[in-house]
């Protein structure tokens, strides 16, 4: 069943926490995949390839799994699916990614 399925069952009263299997195991895991959620937000991470040392932290931390590796090792923000947290930048050892408004 897909998130979207199961989130209409949810609106009717036809789907409730009762109906959740043991433990709450997730039925639809990488729900976020079917919507893309990057729309909404302010600012967004820009990364520059010259500072860029390719350590993957913000791979390793971005929660929206937006940050992605390239063939040719360099990496770039799938901006569908980030949400402008700024946890890449934070995150970032050399300070390659900085954000910028949108």
């Amino acid at each position: 069943m897909s998130a979207k399925k199961l989130v209409e069952q949810v609106l009717k009263g036809e789907f409730t926490y009762k109906d959740l299997p043991m433990a709450a195991m997730i039925p639809v895991p990488a729900t976020s995949l079917e919507y893309k959620t990057g729309a909404w937000k302010t600012v967004q991470p820009e990364i520059d390839q010259q500072k860029c040392i390719r350590c993957l932290l913000c791979w390793v931390y971005c929660p929206d799994g937006a940050i992605k590796r390239l063939e040719d090792d360099r990496i770039e923000v799938d901006y569908d699916y980030c949400k402008g947290c700024g946890i890449c930048a934070a995150t970032c050892p050399v300070k390659a990614i900085s954000m910028r408004e949108v």
